[in-house]
């Protein structure tokens, strides 16, 4: 699907370059490579080997703002303190030192770099991907050859619009690792995006959620008006989140598929499974305005992972992802409410290998794959959860409810010693928190800030 393009640090250029000229005289080029490599020289990949000789700024670190304003401007590559050794036929056009002429952004200095316009650029149809920690000198430079710069939060190629729009890219910066690990996140990265672009749950976005069921609003706050309202009441939550926030805040449903019930039912494991007919209105609709849906399981004495099986129809959408609610999960003899139930780490991650290779084999972008918790003892053993799934996003919602201080002990027990590849999720209560948390207080009060937000 992707043609991607990488250059790395070292003699040779690997870059072939095919001129011609516009109608304004410009020297525009296509952009080739004889090999994809990773960690890449915007010195060597944009401007060694010119015909002509190079221009380069050299400035201190310290005016290293106005340098990449001046490189950008002439065309020029951007050097700190001194031009490599190795560098040939290079035309030093200025040097920079002593006082900033003017203040360097405090930050997101990149982004900014990327939205200089170059004067005379060499190159129109290539976009680089850089980060924030990204040498500022090497995406001046690339901006100064012509190339479209995307700043991605994190580096991982899925992050990218362009690349999950199949752009050719070249990869900018150490961060981006060795060449198997690029291409192993290139190689899952599917086919579509996901809601606000790039192919990454987390970060690039977060997400405020109402959850429940279509069947009514006894199980939450969802299924308290049809699918084209409950979509309108979400979007105007989500927008009361967007000004706290950076990232674009997506409206998002948790519908719960399977609910605990007191009765055994025909099958004799306490939960009702519902039918994907029944999920699906809500699920298309958020789907169509841009959002995302996480499926909730509540098996009882029945099995996460057999449930899970019955949604693969709507795990299929790139913008479905699944939750697991050990609360709901009993043992053989047990029923709902007798106590507070739990999952072993094993019954776990039984789920999450399985939705990995489900992503993989259904070219799908990252899911979202959400373990709710409010007492430690709902998720044993949680040391031996098996995070090394790149396909999943994993998120821990914590659940607890109450006033402030009890909901915030929750959320600080439930973050000892937890994996850093979690993303936390935080759930506001309508009925059961005294108040209930508004939106600024969630984002401000609230530490980590939660990426998945959810009302019940």
């Amino acid at each position: 699907m992707l043609a991607i393009l990488t250059a790395a640090i070292m003699a040779g250029g690997l870059l072939s370059a095919c001129s011609s000229q516009d109608g304004a005289g410009a020297n525009n080029s296509s952009y080739e490579l004889s090999s994809s490599q990773v960690k890449a020289s915007a010195w060597q990949s944009f401007f060694d080997g010119d015909a002509d000789g190079a221009k380069a700024i050299v400035a201190t670190q310290e005016r290293v703002w106005d340098g990449a304003r001046k490189a950008v401007e002439q065309g020029a590559a951007l050097f700190i303190d001194e031009v490599p050794e190795g560098a040939k036929d290079i035309d030093v056009a200025e040097q920079l030192d002593g006082a900033a002429e003017e203040t360097a952004p405090e930050k997101g200095i990149n982004a900014a770099i990327a939205a200089l316009e170059p004067k005379n650029p060499k190159y129109r149809d290539l976009t680089v991907v850089v980060t924030e920690n990204t040498a500022p000198e090497q995406v001046a430079t690339a901006r100064a050859a012509g190339a479209e710069i995307e700043v991605l939060p994190v580096a991982d190629p899925r992050a990218s619009h362009a690349v999950m729009t199949g752009k050719k890219v070249v990869a900018l910066g150490d961060e981006f690792g060795d060449q198997s690990h690029f291409d192993e996140l290139l190689s899952i990265a599917g086919k579509e995006e996901l809601p606000g672009g790039g192919g990454l749950v987390f970060p690039g976005r977060r997400m405020v959620a109402l959850y429940g069921h279509p069947s009514g609003p006894a199980l939450g706050a969802m299924g308290e008006q049809p699918p084209a309202e409950a979509v309108a009441r979400v979007q105007e939550l989500a927008a009361q989140y967007q000004p706290l926030e950076d990232q674009p805040v997506i409206p998002a449903f948790e519908v719960i598929a399977t609910v605990a019930s007191g009765s055994a039912g025909a099958d004799g494991n306490y939960s009702n499974e519902s039918d994907v007919a029944e999920l699906r209105p809500y699920i298309e609709a958020i789907g169509q305005a841009g959002g995302y849906a996480v499926i909730d399981l509540q098996p009882g004495t029945g099995n996460f992972l057999q449930q899970a099986k019955l949604y693969e129809e709507l795990l299929r959408l790139p913008y479905v992802g699944l939750a697991l609610d050990p609360e709901w999960k009993l043992n053989p003899g047990e029923k709902p409410l007798s106590r507070v139930g739990s999952a072993t780490a094993e019954e776990i991650n039984e789920v999450s290998e399985w939705l990995a290779q489900f992503v993989r084999e259904n070219e799908l972008p990252q899911k979202a794959f959400v373990l709710h918790q409010f007492q430690v003892a709902m998720i044993e053993d949680r040391e031996n959860l098996d995070t090394a799934h790149p396909e999943l996003a994993f998120v821990l919602h914590a659940d607890g409810h109450g006033d402030p201080g009890q909901k915030f002990d929750t959320w600080n027990v439930l973050r000892q010693d937890l994996s850093p590849d979690f993303f936390m999720a935080w759930k506001n209560f309508y009925d059961e928190d005294t108040p209930t948390f508004s939106p600024e207080q969630t984002y401000t009060e609230v530490d980590p800030r939660p990426w998945f937000v959810s009302y019940q």
